[in-house]
């Protein structure tokens, strides 16, 4: 800190030191309360990146809340009103759960959503309603739009079929198929990256990693084994999990990718050439057999990640998988959870019907900030960096 002060510090280095010291000082706050509206538990959330200010929600009820995230208040309690909300009444809600939510990345104007009634529909934010609808043969339980796309508009959608369908936004039609799954996709996630590499998760086990721009099939098959065939059994060569894969998640800067499974294990990939790091997170504990929603920090020094565990969220070292801190607070298992873009808040949703905002510690105050104590009054040595001092001043008048 007396570096910074004396302008020695680079200012990247301090932004990463002090979004580290606020990801481990992650606490429920009491004086933040986020609007209870859902009737039934949380499946989703999404943080627009455009303001940082709107959040989506999507509940098992089918209802669709937008929270504005500011405090206008002036005061230090607050609660993140809700916006507006596509509830039950309205005509175009989704009549079955909502697996996933997700806001155009460059537009708060226009968001996404995927349901249990095997659609997917594109909504116009000011009118709340659907400027187009995706109608699927089987439940949806995973969208993405890629966070980075300028060459094309696609949604990659993972449905109880084994196959991945890219929908284009511009035309309004599914335009490509990938095959090669043998069991339902779970989840599905862009490369932050490459605008073109995708990653999907299936229930048979497997995570594969793809180049839309092919047509010859997937890139490769994330291996556990790192192809030691003498440590899997038959059945389990070429399988990323030993249960269902049901999470997805890469790294900010795309250089890894994390994957969840039904077997209690997360693992560590390189994106790359689909390494097994072999990082050893222990057991998380994950019985879901939907998708799970988890989160990665980005601009920490070392990076997090946050993963529903049961009714808690525990937060790992990505790279040495150190259980650094776990953070309970819901009544009913976790869901999902997502990190705000800039201020390292944490909002969790669960099936007790209720967001939590995890919000990090204040920074105590510098010392120069401080009142004299009576030593330093009395001339004792002061603390201030040298670089503030010189031989001809005083503080005497």
């Amino acid at each position: 800190m007396q570096d910074y002060k004396a302008g020695l510090d680079d200012p990247l280095r301090l932004r990463r030191a002090e979004s580290t010291r606020r990801v481990l000082s992650l606490t429920l706050n009491p004086d933040r309360e986020v609007d209870r509206i859902h009737g039934n538990g949380i499946n989703t959330i999404d943080i627009e990146v455009v303001e940082g200010r709107y959040m989506l929600s999507g509940g098992a009820d089918g209802v669709i809340v937008i929270y504005d995230l500011e405090n206008y208040s002036g005061k230090l309690h607050y609660t993140c009103k809700s916006v507006c909300t596509v509830g039950r009444s309205n005509r175009y809600v989704h009549k079955f759960s909502v697996e996933t939510v997700q806001w155009y990345p460059y537009d708060t104007g226009m968001f996404v959503s995927s349901s249990f009634d095997k659609t997917m529909k594109v909504w116009d934010t000011e009118t709340l309603k659907p400027a187009e609808v995706f109608e699927f043969e089987g439940n949806v339980y995973s969208h993405h739009l890629s966070p980075i796309a300028r060459k094309h508009s696609l949604i990659a959608v993972g449905t109880k079929d084994p196959k991945i369908h890219l929908c284009d936004l511009k035309s309004g039609s599914r335009i490509q198929v990938l095959q090669g799954h043998r069991a339902e996709i779970l989840s599905v996630r862009w490369s932050p990256r490459y605008e073109h590499i995708l990653a999907t998760a299936s229930a048979d086990s497997k995570v594969k990693v793809w180049d839309v721009r092919r047509a010859s099939g997937c890139l490769f098959s994330l291996d556990q084994h790192n192809g030691d065939k003498s440590k899997a059994a038959s059945e389990a060569v070429n399988t990323a999990h030993n249960g269902r894969v049901n999470g997805l998640c890469f790294t900010g800067d795309g250089l890894y990718l994390l994957t969840t499974g039904t077997d209690d294990r997360m693992r560590l990939w390189n994106s790359a050439t689909g390494e097994n790091t072999l990082v050893n997170y222990g057991k998380v504990s994950n019985g879901n057999r939907k998708k799970l929603q988890f989160a990665v920090s980005r601009g920490c020094g070392p990076e997090f990640v946050f993963v529903p565990c049961e009714s808690s969220v525990a937060v790992y070292a990505v790279h040495t998988g150190e259980l650094v801190s776990t953070l309970r607070g819901h009544y009913n298992n976790v869901d999902c959870c997502e990190l705000h873009p800039d201020y390292q808040e944490l909002y969790t949703g669960g099936k007790d019907c209720n967001i939590l905002a995890w919000i990090p510690v204040l920074r105590s105050p510098d010392v120069e900030d401080e009142p004299k104590s009576a030593n330093q009054a009395a001339g004792a040595p002061s603390s201030v960096n040298q670089a503030f001092q010189d031989a001809w001043s005083s503080d005497e008048d």
